[in-house]
């Protein structure tokens, strides 16, 4: 399941969590983001129990979304054991959004563009 998260419990719902965790940094005037939020939320619910599906609220939540350097929407960035391990940035393909859930699940790092 896909929750809502803020700065103020980013840390402890993210950074300390020891299993896959996505946070999907979006904003409501973005079409890009209106057209992925249904392929996110899908996968939220196909791997539930298995990852952690976050969305935030990129300006409203701007201090997280400048710690890591989000400046497009969308943007998902996927962390395990509290590392960014690798991102997505703008429409991405539901394929290749799996391809890359599963890599990360099973420890496969992005390559040097992070």
């Amino acid at each position: 399941m896909n929750r809502t998260i803020t700065q103020a419990r980013f840390n402890k719902e993210v950074m300390a969590c020891r299993r896959l965790s996505l946070v999907h940094f979006r904003t409501e005037w973005s079409g890009a983001c209106q057209i992925i939020n249904p392929v996110y939320e899908d996968l939220a619910r196909s791997y539930q129990g298995i990852a952690d599906f976050f969305s935030i609220d990129g300006e409203r939540e701007r201090g997280v979304a400048a710690t890591f350097g989000v400046q497009e929407y969308p943007t998902i960035l996927f962390f395990r054991n509290g590392e960014l391990v690798d991102h997505a940035v703008g429409l991405i393909a539901r394929n290749a959004l799996i391809t890359k859930i599963e890599n990360a699940l099973t420890g496969i790092r992005a390559g040097n563009n992070l």
